[in-house]
């Protein structure tokens, strides 16, 4: 993070930028007097700065909205990050049992991802300095690998999402099990006669 960025995520534990929302869909920032873009608020993201959305006729609270919003775009401009797995496994969260825990887990995943990415970072500048590029993307997608695979912790508790298999895949001890409780099951059939 550069110096400016820190500075600037400093000033954001400060106040947050107002940003109003306009019906035509225009986002006006408050602090500089200016309309921006999604893309000006995802650098305001990138950079540390919060800020809050407010709906300019309504006065309601629309940031989340606005933050999916340029997710969204950004898995559009080819930027995908959301495996299309965790996508589903997501949403066949929503009106789940366990959808009031999935947001805690979700940030708490993300704070952990966040703090993990630093301290390698800090390792690897401290043991190999500038002599060796930090990939920050493979540990990205490593990380990300690792996420999907507790958020399939879940899954047995979730219904059925198309095209995701409903079971795990069965293993030679599976099938050796199967097999010995078949010949027990025709063992006690025969026995019964």
């Amino acid at each position: 993070m550069s110096e400016e960025a820190k500075s600037q995520a400093g000033d954001a534990t400060m106040t947050p930028v107002v940003v109003k929302k306009y019906a035509n869909r225009r986002l006006y920032n408050t602090e500089s007097s200016t309309y921006i873009t999604l893309d000006s608020l995802a650098e305001m993201v990138r950079e540390g700065r919060d800020f809050v959305v407010y709906d300019a006729k309504s006065g309601e609270d629309i940031t989340r909205s606005v933050l999916t919003q340029i997710i969204v775009e950004e898995e559009g401009k080819g930027s995908a990050m959301l495996p299309t797995g965790f996508l589903r496994q997501l949403i066949g969260f929503y009106g789940n049992s366990l959808q009031g825990l999935v947001p805690g887990y979700l940030e708490q995943a993300m704070q952990s991802f966040a703090g993990q990415q630093e301290q390698m970072r800090t390792a690897m500048q401290s043991t190999m300095g500038n002599f060796f590029p930090f990939n920050v993307e493979d540990v990205s997608r490593q990380n990300l690998a690792m996420m999907e695979t507790a958020m399939s912790m879940f899954k047995p508790f979730m219904p059925n999402i198309p095209g995701q298999p409903t079971h795990a895949p069965e293993t030679d001890e599976m099938s050796k099990l199967r097999a010995e409780l078949a010949a027990a099951k025709a063992e006690l059939a025969s026995k019964k006669k």
